[in-house]
């Protein structure tokens, strides 16, 4: 007898810098969304697919990062935040990503929607390898009283502490579907935004202040061969003074940013890749919506 098939989308939601990226790849086995210190790293609403079976049936979960909710100052950030909201539109199961120490979302009409959806609501605070067990007493607690609905679940995505127990849960609440993707496919993005977010995330390790935040990648050609893939890339900046800095003296900064990418690249891809970098000014490209739009944010 064929087996039962099961498929949803499982949102997460979050603060900027909470681990919802790198959850995000814990649970689905593939570093699919870039991963930095800094706030902000995710821009996008991206898709990361895992297909598996059961004994009882075959699923399909498709995990959708989302930028951390903010307070928006620039028509990016507004973008960003219209990702957020799609997420709440075609969730089956809502994961809630808190770090210890924190309140409720900032923006209030997310929180409010997290609180009284129909949905499930797993609650997961994340990094609970760095305090100790009274403290992650009296977070459970307060978070109970703030979504008495939901499910608190302590996690640790870096070390994927309990991440077993969060994925056992999630196949028990997703309905029963067909798939929603082809089955080998690993992200709803192209290999082209791949690449763009690899060479965004060099940007973030390498660059202080405002730089990464100012700097957006596009894919001027992506040509695969048997044995290789040819990428030119280009780095738009805001400002004249940003462009030299990305450069950095004769070359070097830049120079780092296409090693530490093509590396990236090479074991995301498995083949050699050859890569260039160039450096271009799109005045005030956050806030004009044509280039938004370009960019793929509108």
């Amino acid at each position: 007898m064929e087996k039962a098939h099961k498929a949803g989308f499982i949102n997460l939601i979050g603060h900027p810098n909470v681990g919802k990226s790198t959850l995000t790849n814990a649970l689905v086995g593939e570093r699919l969304n870039i991963i930095t210190p800094k706030a902000q790293t995710t821009r996008h609403r991206i898709f990361g697919i895992l297909n598996g079976e059961t004994p009882t049936h075959d699923y399909q979960l498709v995990f959708s990062d989302t930028p951390g909710v903010l307070d928006p100052a620039y028509a990016l950030q507004e973008s960003m935040l219209s990702a957020v909201k799609s997420a709440f539109e075609d969730a089956d199961i809502f994961l809630y990503v808190v770090e210890l120490g924190e309140g409720p979302l900032k923006h209030e009409g997310f929180f409010k929607g997290l609180q009284e959806t129909e949905q499930p609501v797993l609650v997961l605070l994340n990094k609970v390898d760095l305090h100790d067990q009274e403290r992650l007493e009296r977070e459970t607690a307060l978070w109970t009283t703030w979504m008495p609905r939901a499910e608190i679940i302590p996690i640790s995505a870096l070390t994927k502490f309990n991440l077993d127990y969060v994925l056992n849960r999630i196949l028990q609440l997703i309905p029963e579907s067909p798939p929603y993707f082809e089955k080998g496919q690993l992200t709803d993005r192209s290999e082209r935004f791949v690449t763009s977010e690899i060479i965004r995330e060099q940007v973030l390790m390498n660059y202080s202040k405002e730089i990464p935040y100012s700097v957006e990648v596009g894919i001027d050609t992506f040509v695969e061969e048997e044995k290789i893939i040819k990428i030119r890339a280009v780095l738009y900046v805001a400002r004249d003074s940003q462009k030299g800095i990305l450069i950095g003296h004769k070359g070097a900064a830049l120079k780092r940013v296409g090693i530490g990418a093509r590396k990236r690249m090479q074991d995301f891809f498995q083949k050699h890749v050859h890569l260039e970098l160039y450096v271009k000014v799109q005045a005030d490209w956050r806030n004009d919506r044509s280039k938004l739009k370009r960019f793929g944010y509108e």
